[in-house]
């Protein structure tokens, strides 16, 4: 892969991929990240982002995501992307333990129903435990009880989510390098706030027609184009919030 806009044009090694998305030293930092096609897909046929990605853009991905504090993701998405664990890697630990994360991202799931996929093994296999954020009277107490078994549940106030009360919770907790992975209502929440710093967009080389489509992000935002980096046929846009510091 290469970088063809940016500052560092020409081919890219995996550290130098990783070089390009920098976290802020300090402060509270939301990126984004999504895949769409060229008629605006968010996902293909089958529903699941994968089927419009390739491997180069998941190379991209895991660059995003690997020294991250927490990736936070909507139920929605967690049940249909079968997501993995998030472990530790060696390769990852000395410039984690530089910057003072812990040794691997948390997973933090919003579920309002707590209707979640406890069997599968990013629950048990992560390096971190999972948090669950859920919602005062939006869930049994059996689906409470059994959430707890799988992951620490943090109940936020309210009769919906808060996206600035989330990303508050987070940070408190010194979770504040935040990458957001959808689903759509959560990324739009976020971005209509105007809590969104970084959105990291693949366009992928396909047509799909009748697909699940990008969100909705409500007020119009201005983002500043980054760099673009170019492999396969796809291109991986870094996007800056112009209203950001």
């Amino acid at each position: 892969m290469e970088m063809i806009a940016g500052p560092q044009v020409g081919p890219l090694d995996d550290q130098q991929v990783l070089a390009a998305y920098p976290w802020p030293d300090s402060g509270r930092w939301v990126r984004a990240m999504m895949v769409t096609t060229l008629d605006g897909a968010a996902a293909g046929p089958d529903g699941l982002s994968g089927s419009i990605s390739s491997e180069i853009d998941k190379a991209v991905f895991d660059a995003v995501r690997r020294l991250a504090d927490v990736v936070l993701v909507g139920a929605g998405t967690i049940r249909a992307e079968r997501y993995g664990p998030m472990v530790a890697k060696p390769e990852d630990a000395a410039a984690r333990a530089d910057q003072g994360s812990a040794p691997a991202p948390v997973l933090a799931v919003v579920s309002p129903s707590l209707d979640l996929p406890w069997d599968e093994p990013m629950w048990a296999a992560s390096t971190i435990r999972p948090i669950v954020l859920t919602l005062s009277g939006s869930a049994s107490e059996e689906r409470l009880a059994r959430a707890g078994e799988h992951a620490e549940v943090v109940v936020l106030p309210g009769e919906s989510v808060d996206p600035s009360a989330l990303l508050d919770l987070l940070e408190a907790r010194g979770l504040r390098r935040i990458v957001c992975e959808g689903g759509p209502s959560l990324l739009a929440a976020i971005a209509a706030a105007d809590l969104l710093d970084e959105a990291d967009i693949t366009i992928s080389p396909m047509l799909v027609g009748n697909a699940p489509q990008t969100p909705s992000f409500g007020v119009p935002r201005r983002f500043d184009l980054a760099h673009v980096i170019s492999g396969d046929g796809f291109l991986m846009n870094r996007y800056l919030n112009r209203t950001t510091p």
